[in-house]
């Protein structure tokens, strides 16, 4: 059962969040993407928008943004849906495992919303529908992460 996203109210004056989204499967990315985009900017945060062709192309952008610094949290968007071989669950743990990794090296919060499911209905419930967008979830995570990630203290010279 899909949990409904309840608004917050975090802001984000002053903060820039980068989202990296997928062109494939545009119908339910593009609702996503508006949706974390609405609520960025209703936090008072700014957004930089990057579009890339599929959900494998995601985690080398993420990267770039990542190493160039200067977002607060950086926002993937992208669906996978399955089909009849395993080539939508390759892409979707390649991309989980390299998105993990940029955050861990960067340390910049990188917000996982690049979703592998099982049907179009389940893009509908998750991309279409304004009690369960997962693009406002994302956005809140961001926002809440960049919170967090202001309070601790900032380590130099770490060895990744």
């Amino acid at each position: 059962m899909l949990k409904k996203i309840q608004q917050k109210k975090i802001r984000a004056k002053g903060a820039s969040f980068a989202i990296v989204a997928s062109k494939y499967n545009s119908r339910y990315v593009d609702a996503m993407l508006r949706a974390a985009k609405a609520e960025i900017v209703r936090s008072g945060g700014a957004v930089e928008v990057v579009r890339v062709p599929g959900a494998y192309e995601i985690p080398v952008v993420a990267a770039r943004l990542a190493h160039a610094g200067g977002f607060s949290a950086i926002i993937c968007l992208g669906v996978i849906l399955r089909g009849a071989t395993t080539h939508a669950q390759h892409i979707g743990e390649a991309v989980s495992n390299a998105l993990a990794q940029i955050q861990i090296t960067r340390e910049v919060p990188v917000i996982h919303e690049v979703l592998l499911l099982e049907n179009e209905q389940q893009a509908k419930e998750r991309c279409l529908s304004p009690k369960h967008n997962r693009g406002m979830e994302a956005a809140q995570t961001a926002l809440e992460m960049a919170r967090v990630m202001d309070t601790l203290p900032v380590a130099f010279d770490v060895p990744f």
